[in-house]
């Protein structure tokens, strides 16, 4: 994880102004496919492996914008939660995880590219859409801003499952990659739920479920 930042965080708070402009930047960053990695991409710790035909290249590489989506709308939301939280503590913890999940960002970008396919031209209207429903989660209070990030790392966790069972054998750059984020979205998850995280009613995820699966059939091919 990050001790150095995460000490950082506790001796710095940033004013609101500076959030703001720090979202800012980050926004046009993230929706320009920008990234920088903090870590070593798991992937180019990875040897082995057989090449990728033409037909596991363009699978592999969907599953992959699929997931650098998410990492683009995991950005944007805890970007707005963290923004619009009136607590301290919860701020820092966004500003932490958004911090982390920029090297998902990075990592995903990466190997999508060394799949020489390209990342979803609806990459705004991802961001857009998620920090919405980042604001107005934030804006429900903080136990229900945190219980969001429950039900969404639980959904990314089944997700990512479900990559690692679809994904060529033979690919293994991008399977260390997805094995890499699954591990961190549990913790942050949990991370979230030790907050107090307050459950979210079943229409609520229902919808979160069914929103997540337009967003990952669509992005598999734009």
């Amino acid at each position: 994880m990050y001790p150095n930042i995460e000490l950082e965080l506790r001796e710095y708070m940033p004013s609101k102004i500076d959030l703001l402009l720090t979202l800012f930047d980050k926004s046009l960053r993230v929706v320009a496919g920008v990234a920088y990695e903090s870590r070593l991409s798991p992937a180019k710790k990875m040897v082995g492996g057989v090449l990728l035909d033409e037909k596991e290249r363009r699978h592999s590489a969907g599953l992959m914008r699929v997931n650098h989506v998410g990492e683009v709308c995991a950005q944007a939301l805890y970007q707005s939660q963290g923004y619009f939280s009136q607590n301290k503590e919860i701020q820092q913890r966004f500003i932490l995880a958004g911090k982390e999940e920029e090297d998902h960002l990075a990592w995903t970008a990466g190997r999508i590219r060394e799949l020489g396919s390209h990342l979803s031209v609806l990459n705004p209207l991802w961001y857009a859409g998620a920090f919405t429903l980042g604001a107005v989660a934030a804006k429900s209070g903080d136990a229900t801003s945190l219980g969001f990030v429950v039900e969404t790392e639980r959904q990314v966790e089944a997700h990512l499952n479900s990559h690692l069972t679809s994904l060529p054998v033979n690919d293994v750059k991008s399977r260390a990659i997805v094995e890499q984020m699954r591990n961190e979205e549990i913790e942050h998850g949990a991370e979230a739920q030790s907050l107090g995280a307050a459950e979210l009613p079943v229409p609520v995820k229902k919808l979160m479920t069914g929103m997540a699966k337009v967003m990952t059939t669509v992005a598999y091919y734009i």
